[in-house]
């Protein structure tokens, strides 16, 4: 993976990346129902789901959120130079635009919005996150997520 100096990466403001497929499975969306407590049928009951307008089961909003680090790591997206530890800071703007039904594949698109060194060493990064579903051109998700970098 390629590697840029944080005030550099500062310069590429617009700059779009984008992670691998990968296929949503069943499985997947199962054990997101388990690991939060969220077992609504539309997830979790493909019989029932298939009665519904999705026609199927669909992810979970929040998986497709919780899955950007994943993305983010199969991304083209260049390593930041020096780091010592990023953090969540917060989000901005989420919203779940379409569903995802199980099978669909998925990827990630991250596009730099923002980079300001708020202090010698501590960035501040704000990145668009989108959930693109291949074959559709609406994605499932977008959001604006900001992270803290230390260098």
């Amino acid at each position: 993976m390629a590697e840029i100096a944080a005030q550099e990466l500062a310069s590429e403001i617009g700059a779009v990346w984008r992670s691998d497929w990968l296929v949503l499975t069943q499985a997947t969306i199962d054990a997101f129902a388990e690991a939060t407590g969220d077992r609504q049928f539309i997830h979790v009951d493909p019989v029932a789901a298939a009665a519904t307008p999705f026609g199927g089961t669909i992810a979970h909003g929040f998986l497709l959120l919780s899955l950007m680090p994943q993305f983010a790591a199969a991304s083209d997206q260049p390593a930041i130079a020096g780091v010592r530890m990023g953090v969540n800071y917060g989000g901005e703007r989420t919203r779940f635009l379409s569903p995802v039904r199980s099978g669909s594949r998925i990827r990630g698109r991250f596009t730099l919005l923002a980079m300001v060194e708020k202090r010698p060493g501590q960035w501040q990064q704000t990145i668009e996150y989108a959930v693109e579903v291949d074959g559709t051109d609406k994605p499932a998700l977008i959001a604006e997520w900001i992270s803290q970098i230390f260098t």
